[in-house]
This record gives C-alpha cells, sequence and structure tokens, in this order.
C-alpha cells in the first residue's frame, strides 16, 4: 500500500469554523489539522509533515529550516506575506496560495461598510429601540447625515480581481471610478479613470483599499495622505491593516480632518486593546470578515484540494515560490 503524504494544517478554525468540511483535503493524505497553533508549538506540528498548510500562521525562514520533511505549503488565503518566500524557495519548498476564492464576498462588504457610512442604518434601529422615534413631533427620524452616493468619486487604490469588482459594483451605484495599480493591463470594460495615489486621496469622495502590503507600501496612508482628503471623505480599508498608520487615521477622524472610516482589518490582529482605532469617532471596526461568507470559504476549500492535488501529480498550480 502506497505512504500517503503528511498533511498538516496549522490554523485551520477560520476556514472551517464547523461548517465547510475538510473531508475532499483530508482524502489526499495524512491530514491533521489543528484549529490554531502557537508560535512555539509550530516546529513541534508541522515536523514530520511534507504539506503544511496556514493562513495567518508564520513559517519564518528560521521555522522553515527546522522542517526537514516539508516539500510543499499551500496558503489558505491569496496573501502569502506570512512565508519567508526566499527561504522556502532556498529549501526547494514550492508555495502555493489561493488568488481568486473572495473576490465577490469582499466587494460586497466594501459596501455592506459604505452603507453604513452614509445612512448609519444600525445606530438608527437602535436609536428606535431606545423610543427616539416614537418621541419624536415627527414622522421620521434622524440624527445623522444621510448620503446618497450617486454621483460621488470612489477611488481604488490596487485595481486587480477585488478591486475591479468593486469598481463594477460602484459603477451600478452611479459612482466615479478613478484606480490606482501600477499594473494597468487588460482594463475592465466599465468606464474608469487611472490616477496615481496621491491623486486618488485628494479627488475621491470614497477611498477603498485593495492593495496587497509590502515593505514600500507599509504605513503609507499616513498623516499628510489623509490631510490631503476631502473633509466629507470616507476611508475604507479591507485589504491590510499595515497599510495604515493607525495613529495617523485615529488622529484625523479626531480632528476632522475626514468624515468616516470603516476597517475591516487592524496592523494586529486581533485587534489590541490600545489599539487607537478603537478610541476614534466616526469608524467602523469589523473583525476580518469581509473575505469570510461560506461560499467563498468554499471555493478557498476547493483550490486547496487543487493546489495539493496538482503538487502530488508533479503538476503544481497557483504557485507563489
Amino acid at each position: 500500500m502506497e505512504n500517503k503524504m503528511k498533511i498538516t494544517v496549522l490554523d485551520g478554525y477560520t476556514l472551517n469554523p464547523g461548517d465547510n468540511p475538510w473531508d475532499e483535503v483530508a482524502a489526499l493524505g495524512d491530514f491533521t489539522v489543528y484549529e490554531t497553533t502557537p508560535h512555539d508549538k509550530i516546529i513541534e506540528r508541522a515536523q514530520d509533515a511534507e504539506i503544511v498548510l496556514t493562513n495567518k500562521t508564520p513559517l519564518s525562514a528560521e521555522t522553515l529550516d527546522s522542517l526537514d520533511t516539508l516539500r510543499f505549503i499551500s496558503v489558505l488565503a491569496t496573501g502569502y506575506n506570512v512565508i519567508d518566500i526566499e527561504a522556502a524557495q532556498d529549501k526547494g519548498v514550492l508555495v502555493a496560495n489561493v488568488p481568486v476564492y473572495g473576490t465577490d464576498s469582499v466587494a460586497q462588504f466594501v459596501f455592506a461598510l459604505l452603507l453604513e457610512l452614509c445612512h448609519q442604518v444600525g445606530h438608527h434601529s437602535r436609536a428606535v429601540r431606545e423610543g427616539k422615534w416614537s418621541s419624536s413631533d415627527h414622522f421620521c427620524f434622524w440624527d445623522s447625515p444621510l448620503i446618497e452616493l450617486k454621483g460621488k468619486t470612489m477611488g481604488i487604490v490596487g485595481f486587480g480581481r477585488i478591486g475591479r469588482r468593486t469598481g463594477e459594483i460602484a459603477r451600478g451605484f452611479g459612482l466615479k471610478v478613478l484606480a490606482a495599480d501600477p499594473f494597468q493591463d487588460n482594463p475592465p470594460s466599465y468606464e474608469f479613470e487611472w490616477r496615481e495615489i496621491p491623486e486618488i486621496f485628494e479627488q475621491s469622495d470614497i477611498v477603498s483599499l485593495h492593495c496587497p502590503q509590502t515593505k514600500d507600501n507599509t504605513g503609507m496612508v499616513n498623516e499628510k495622505l489623509l490631510a490631503s482628503m476631502k473633509p466629507s471623505a470616507f476611508f475604507i480599508n479591507t485589504s491590510r491593516g499595515g497599510l495604515v498608520n493607525e495613529d495617523d487615521l485615529a488622529q484625523a477622524l479626531k480632528d476632522g480632518v475626514i468624515a468616516g472610516a470603516a476597517c475591516d482589518v487592524v496592523s494586529t490582529e486581533p485587534i489590541l486593546p490600545n489599539n487607537p482605532l478603537l478610541n476614534a469617532p466616526n469608524i467602523i471596526i469589523t473583525p476580518h470578515i469581509a473575505w469570510a461568507a461560506l461560499e467563498a470559504r468554499k471555493r478557498l476549500m476547493q483550490t486547496t484540494a487543487d493546489n495539493i492535488r496538482g503538487f502530488l501529480d508533479n503538476n503544481p498550480v497557483n504557485i507563489v515560490s
């Protein structure tokens, strides 16, 4: 009987908290899944695995150097900055990701955040339950601005799959779309205009981030860039928390430099109790859930199985290393 490769999942809970079975992946090898893995347990748990799956558990050069049997890493996400890619290459370990799974889920979530900023639906629902409408002299009640999107401008920083889908939805709302991206091949068919990042922040009523985090753009959303925005503008980040200088964003909100913000991601996750955004006004903070619709997680599971199957068949797919 042929020996099956050992497959270890270091942090499987977010992909399958109970509603998205591992069956297809588990059938491909000697399978072990851990809901989470603390840093001091990574080497111990991955020690004998030929295939390791990780979402946010980091595999540093030092860690990789200790994993002698490792041959393949499949990241349970699109972003793969948790892997030291250069070290993996030096070790001859292939690394794959899941490039397409959350496009529609994330783009939809951007507008969930934006519409909440525009209408404060949750706030007004609570106000009704608190009796503020009942005690009003008028047949309708609101105590925050209500904002219509049509005719306004949305700037999208990072115009890949998710950014382009976000732009497509924006056009459906009647928004003008501006986009910034170093790669401008095969533009979408709907109407939009290219801009540089400073122009995006200066000219847009809504700025939405959809770019990967790199060494060059970490903390790029800073005091200077925020100060260039319209005082009525909204800032949305469903990309990576490290793109934002959170002290600067919190101060901009406190000073009324911009009208509001919504962040599904922060620099350290789970969010730390001393994160300055927690005490900032006019901000929505959600717990990194834009990607997590069940439909998206099912696609992620299917592609992960395809990645492993391709590696086992000597025909690897979605390779990033």
